[in-house]
């Protein structure tokens, strides 16, 4: 299947077989990864109308795009910062997570990621009583 990638099983026994994961697995790494990190605000659907789309849990997928080879992984990741974050340290920081889950999590040497900000995520202002002031 042209959405997986082999992982041949050496050292715990000979001959088993070979193992396979789904591109889109490494992709769901690669974004749960990149959430962890402070100051990320979501994944990016793409921008539509120019408003980047934030993206729920269940579609961390679809802000990764993923290309993995026989040893190799290359990363692609569509990201929403929250608003006053240094962007180049989170973007930084998002990196080191994401290399470091994918290559724990299935063996494959992490070549690149690439950081993409989609856009600027605003704090909502809380929704309460109003401000009284003092007299």
């Amino acid at each position: 299947m042209e959405n997986e990638t082999s992982i041949e099983a050496v050292g715990r026994g000979e001959g088993l077989g070979s193992i396979r994961i789904a591109n889109e697995v490494v992709g769901i790494i690669a974004g749960l990864a990149a959430t962890e990190v402070e100051g990320i605000a979501g994944m990016s659907g793409g921008v539509v109308g120019g408003i980047a789309e934030i993206l729920g849990r269940r579609n961390l997928a679809k802000g990764v795009k993923v290309e993995v080879g026989e040893k190799e992984a290359a990363v692609d990741l569509f990201v929403i910062v929250d608003y006053g974050v240094r962007i180049p340290d989170v973007a930084w920081k998002v990196q080191q997570n994401v290399k470091r889950a994918i290559e724990s999590m299935t063996g494959r040497e992490v070549v690149e990621v690439n950081v993409h900000v989609q856009g600027v995520h605003f704090p909502q202002e809380e929704k309460g009583e109003p401000q009284q002031r003092v007299r």
